[in-house]
């Protein structure tokens, strides 16, 4: 039988992927590390495509000197194996590697960088996503988002507030009202209250998680008008945040949801109701003890049962 040194010179690809493949369980070398790299220049996309899937994790200078450049490789399934293993990179040390992408002239390429380069938290990283925001690419703006968000500078929210109340992309403006979360209170209120009457559902929900996330008291009206939304993932999630706000006023909203079709809306109000504790919902939750979900019976008994504790009349 060839070893695996013989194998990885075969003439045949076939043999040399399957070798590739091998190499990090071989017993027959004790450092893979210089073939998956030789490997990596290989004539044949489907060896280059497996020696990119073995170095996941690698951090070693030498892997991303030979890795990064093939985010450009002008096979498909090769860059998206490679936007993959450097996305999975964590060390800082690891972005020199990936800066220079960040400004390339594909837009696939410079998404990709972006998205790997963002769970390194690099300062280095920061003119260059803020410069992204005004991309071409609704997937570069995207891959920019996150790299703001996981930076968290002050800087970058009057740029995220934009993109989240006006970029035409709907996921862009999603990901820009989750980037906020870590916002002040007051810079960022008038624009949640705005994105809640977002055209795409999927941003309302992201904007009543997220001032259920900063605790923004002062959008509660927007909040107990939101669980009309025609959406029920929406009224979900205001349901959600109306209860971490302890948002009194939201009672009559949260009571009628649990006449909802939708059992997961009813639950989510029953959990509510529990947390402001009010009084008005008592008869409502009594009733909800009949309901058909086991869960909301369960957690309409645990709502009553903290309203009691809180002085109510048992």
């Amino acid at each position: 039988m060839d070893t695996i040194h013989e194998r990885l010179r075969s003439s045949d690809p076939a043999v040399r992927r399957v070798a590739v493949i091998d190499l990090p369980y071989s017993d027959e070398e004790d450092d893979a590390l210089p073939h998956l790299v030789a490997a990596l220049a290989d004539a044949d996309p489907g060896v280059r495509l497996e020696a990119a899937k073995a170095l996941e994790g690698n951090e070693e200078p030498e892997a991303l000197a030979a890795l990064a450049p093939l985010l450009k490789d002008p096979d498909a399934e090769v860059r998206a194996a490679v936007a993959l293993t450097l996305a999975e990179l964590k060390g800082p040390a690891c972005a020199p590697y990936l800066l220079p992408y960040l400004a390339d002239g594909d837009a696939r390429v410079r998404a990709a960088a972006l998205h790997a380069i963002k769970a390194l938290r690099v300062e280095a990283a920061f003119a260059p996503a803020l410069a992204a925001l005004a991309d071409a690419e609704p997937g570069v703006r995207r891959a920019a988002v996150g790299v703001l968000g996981y930076l968290k500078k002050a800087e970058a929210i009057g740029a995220l507030t934009n993109a989240a109340a006006n970029d035409p992309d709907d996921e862009v403006r999603r990901v820009a009202v989750g980037a906020l979360g870590y916002a002040s209170a007051v810079s960022v209120q008038p624009a949640l209250s705005c994105v809640l009457s977002d055209p795409a559902w999927q941003v309302r929900e992201e904007a009543a998680t997220t001032i259920g996330k900063l605790g923004l008291a002062h959008c509660v009206p927007d909040l107990v008008n939101a669980m009309n939304d025609a959406y029920w993932q929406v009224r979900l999630k205001s349901a959600r945040s109306l209860g971490k706000l302890r948002a009194r006023t939201a009672v009559p909203a949260l009571c009628e949801a649990l006449r909802h079709p939708m059992s997961n809306l009813r639950k989510e109000a029953v959990i509510a109701l529990g947390d402001i504790a009010d009084t008005r919902a008592i008869s409502h939750l009594e009733q909800a003890l009949g309901d058909s979900d086991p869960d909301v019976r369960k957690l309409s008994k645990l709502a009553l049962a903290t309203i009691y504790l809180n002085g109510g009349a048992p």
